[in-house]
């Protein structure tokens, strides 16, 4: 018998419709991607990263007219006869109304303050010494304050320096710094960014109370923009420290310890638009503005009153359940109750920093 023939069927052509889609499509969404990286990688973070070992909170417990030796024992610590020096070290950049709302809190309790400014950016430009410029505003401390310049470099655009490094060799520089203080071992040492700032109960009770662990982190208070839009307690990389040879001036983590309750964080807290647009081109994560209309003045000024944010970037999460919860806005807040007691004694002057004050002054 003859072999069956066999009937090869056609293959069919793709459709030329789809040729056209995908030519549409792919290009459309690696532009997508491309524009939008920063947004989808914040977007799955919880996918491709892991959050770091939790920290052991240390209980602060405090009420108005207890005793300091009442509150060292809950503590489980136990009073020193004196109380230890307290070195209150910061970098500088421009944030004079923060600067001076922190050390005026601070001030009954501080030895000396610290502090260190760069005569260049994170990012490599020039900048006016803010805090030399406007010294006289500070008299109230003047016999307090240790002043350093940092030589900062300016940034070679070929070089595509890391802004972190730039930051990171200021830091080192304040340790110089500390010992031209005068600074001792067993003295209480506060590391901390400018708009980080420790409560007064918090700082006394860790310059008088004896067996406080020799590192701990700060739990802050975190607000944005003003203490209207309270974020979170998220703030941690300020440290308290009982300085020994060994103590160098860092803002990373430092151990697993931190001490719940500790004071306030206010991130762009600016009372001027041009500040906020200074420190967006300027601090180490500059390169968030991806686009040139970041940077203008009445967008920022409504991104303010919204609580939206700046970038507009999803929040830094590593589970989507809690980046599903900071989605949107920062709610406002009504409360101006346990704020810094100098920022309410003189609220007139600091109205944009309280609720109802979001309007900012564009010089």
């Amino acid at each position: 018998m003859a072999p069956r023939a066999v009937r090869l069927t056609p293959r069919r052509k793709p459709p030329k419709l789809l040729f056209v889609v995908l030519l549409i499509l792919v290009p459309i969404c690696l532009i997508g991607i491309f524009t939008h990286y920063q947004k989808i990688t914040y977007f799955f973070r919880p996918l491709w990263d892991n959050p770091p070992p939790p920290f052991q909170r240390i209980p602060h417990y405090y009420a108005e007219n207890v005793s300091m030796e009442h509150l060292c024992t809950l503590h489980k610590w136990s009073i020193l006869p004196k109380p230890r020096p307290v070195y209150d070290a910061i970098i500088f950049s421009n944030e004079l109304d923060m600067l001076e709302i922190r050390w005026r809190e601070l001030d009954p309790y501080v030895t000396k303050f610290v502090i260190l400014e760069a005569n260049t950016t994170f990012t490599g430009m020039r900048k006016p010494l803010a805090f030399a410029s406007n010294r006289a505003r500070f008299a109230f401390a003047e016999e307090k304050i240790v002043h350093g310049v940092f030589s900062g470099r300016i940034a070679d655009v070929r070089m595509q320096e890391d802004p972190f490094k730039l930051e990171s060799e200021q830091r080192m520089a304040m340790n110089g710094l500390l010992r031209r203080a005068g600074i001792s071992n067993g003295d209480l040492l506060i590391m901390a960014d400018t708009d980080e700032i420790p409560s007064p109960h918090a700082v006394k009770l860790l310059q008088w109370c004896d067996g406080v662990p020799p590192v701990m982190h700060l739990e802050l208070r975190h607000y944005m923009y003003s203490f209207e839009f309270p974020v979170d307690y998220g703030s941690w990389r300020s440290t308290a420290h009982i300085y020994e040879p060994n103590t160098y001036y860092r803002h990373s983590r430092q151990t697993d310890l931190i001490f719940s309750d500790a004071g306030w964080h206010c991130s762009f807290c600016f009372r001027r638009i041009e500040d906020f647009v200074f420190k967006m081109t300027a601090y180490s994560h500059a390169d968030r503005v991806r686009r040139r209309d970041f940077l203008d003045y009445s967008r920022i000024q409504r991104l303010i009153c919204r609580g939206d944010d700046l970038f507009d970037m999803f929040p830094e999460e590593y589970s989507f359940q809690e980046l599903i919860k900071k989605l949107g806005s920062i709610p406002r807040s009504a409360s101006a109750v346990h704020l810094p007691a100098y920022l309410i004694e003189n609220a007139d002057k600091f109205r944009f920093l309280l609720p109802g004050g979001c309007m900012r002054g564009a010089a």
